[in-house]
């Protein structure tokens, strides 16, 4: 493994930073909610620079990054910074490629001001062609005559919004051409999925080593870039009653769900070659579980940060096929809708055996989590959309109450809810008032829309820290290739697929994986 304490030298990770002052102070004092909120968006003025997007006219471009961008620039965070769109399109020029973005702001329901901050005049077109050396030339003669024209720093983003198999191609042209490197910076931004399996992740990484180094890639999971994703570590290592908490003596399990009530939409050819596996689990909930997992870092900045999350995949256990349940959804019912099942959706082949439910438990084979049960679990057509962590703790050693006749509801459990309301809440047993001495569980909640003015999208904290340079919440190459050691056994020998009814919560053998009884954890027929 490369050592990673080497490398992402200029990303310092000052984002986490001052969201530890920041949200410590903002808790301590209500009252200081919008001004901490409007607080934590201010950041330095990035420095002059293009922002050049490899599939300009794509649905990630129009729904994700442009409104992200035109938002930046509404709050003062984007600087000189001049947007260049690029495709291999012909039929786009400067100015109708501005009334392409224009109409994306607007159906992205930005206001008037927002969509009028990304101004006409920092935006720009290139057509790319098929590729070849003559085409990336004519894109850096393109490029060099924009900072020249505007002013501006030879620094450069390129944004890889393009189809796995485009990787490659785009990236060797670049630096083929010299692209990989200029007077300034440069950073090349890339969109998941990394790879299909340890092999192809291990391809990938090579492939990009040989046209970027390691401190220029930012590999994008727009789950980090969730504001309660982000609050986790600060929640962790800002507060002591939980840190001191948060270790096999004191937690019986930890329970990672990220449910879908939405069934293929488009994506039936994209899916059916994916699975859920590949889709979620491998990146997002477990890059949520390595948050949850990893030991203190010795500083908040992405090397350290990333070592730790490196160190939680190096420790993981074998994944033992008898606690991986497969599902795959049948027809059903959805907010009073019937639905179609998998295998009826337009595209999916009838002999298609490819899951759309996991649930599974792993082990951490370290001092801090030995023999505690982490619980991951997505799927599609689930009863309702949600993405949260439950941490259940251990039961006291001895209950006074029960003596008593009291029945406690359950154990504590902190739940940390990442959609559709972020944020946290911890539940504790109270007495109810009156007699018999009986007991109650209640909330004790923290929401972020409670609390703060706005909560900023994933991808404009996330293109935020791009332009400033900083990699705290992007995947490094080892991080990629670690995931996918763990599950490539999984895909090699895939356990056999269970039916389960759309509507319901994922097929009754997810029941069965040792989990304790509990609403947070429901099967279908529950």
């Amino acid at each position: 493994m490369a050592d990673v304490r080497a490398e992402a030298a200029s990303a310092t990770g000052s984002s986490l930073v001052r969201m530890v002052t920041l949200i410590a102070g903002c808790y301590a004092d209500p009252k200081r909610g919008a001004m901490c909120d409007r607080a934590a968006m201010s950041k330095p003025t990035p420095e002059p620079s293009l922002f050049i997007i490899f599939g300009g006219t794509g649905d990630l471009a129009r729904r994700k990054l442009l409104p992200a961008l035109a938002r930046l620039a509404h709050e003062d965070q984007l600087g000189n910074c001049h947007v260049v769109g690029v495709t291999r399109e012909t039929h786009y020029d400067d100015e109708s490629y501005r009334a392409f973005v224009s109409d994306a702001l607007d159906a992205a329901g930005l206001t008037e001001d927002q969509r009028g901050a990304l101004c006409a005049s920092r935006l720009h077109f290139q057509t790319i062609g098929p590729g070849t050396e003559a085409d990336f030339k004519a894109l850096g003669v393109r490029l060099a005559a924009l900072e020249e024209r505007h002013g501006l720093a030879q620094n450069r983003t390129f944004y890889l919004s393009l189809p796995p198999k485009a990787f490659q191609g785009t990236m060797e042209g670049l630096a083929n051409v010299g692209l990989d490197e200029s007077n300034g910076w440069t950073r090349l931004v890339v969109e998941k999925p990394f790879g299909r399996d340890l092999a192809t992740a291990q391809e990938l990484n090579a492939i990009t080593h040989r046209c970027f180094r390691e401190e220029q890639v930012y590999r994008i999971d727009h789950y980090l870039g969730k504001e309660t994703v982000q609050n986790l570590l600060v929640f962790r290592f800002a507060n002591t009653i939980f840190e001191s908490m948060w270790n096999r003596e004191r937690v019986e399990s930890v329970m990672i769900t990220v449910s879908e009530s939405l069934g293929l939409g488009t994506r039936s050819g994209y899916y059916d070659g994916i699975g859920a596996l590949r889709d979620m689990v491998q990146n997002h909930l477990t890059q949520l579980l390595t948050l949850v997992a990893m030991e203190p870092p010795s500083s908040f900045d992405a090397e350290a940060i990333r070592y730790e999350k490196i160190k939680v995949l190096k420790s993981m256990a074998p994944i033992d096929p008898s606690k991986v349940v497969r599902g795959q959804y049948d027809h059903g019912t959805i907010d009073g809708e019937k639905v179609p099942g998998y295998l009826e959706e337009e595209g999916v082949p009838m002999t298609s055996s490819t899951e759309t439910f996991v649930a599974m438990q792993l082990e951490i084979d370290n001092w801090r989590w030995k023999g505690v049960p982490f619980y991951l679990r997505s799927g599609k057509r689930l009863a309702a959309k949600s993405s949260q962590i439950a941490v259940r703790f251990r039961d006291v050693p001895v209950s006074l109450f029960r003596s008593m006749g009291a029945k406690l509801d359950t154990t504590d459990v902190l739940i940390i809810t990442l959609q559709p309301d972020e944020g946290f809440s911890m539940h504790l047993d109270v007495k109810a008032p009156g007699e018999p001495f009986r007991t109650k569980q209640i909330p004790l909640e923290f929401r972020y829309a409670d609390r703060f003015e706005e909560i900023p999208p994933a991808y404009q904290t996330l293109l935020l820290n791009v332009l400033h340079g900083d990699q705290t919440l992007f995947v490094h190459a080892d991080e990629v290739e670690r995931s996918w050691h763990l599950y490539t056994p999984l895909l090699e020998n895939p356990p056999i697929i269970h039916r389960y009814r759309a509507g319901s919560w994922g097929p009754k053998e997810a029941g069965h994986l040792g989990i304790p009884e509990t609403d947070l954890w429901q099967v279908d027929g529950q």
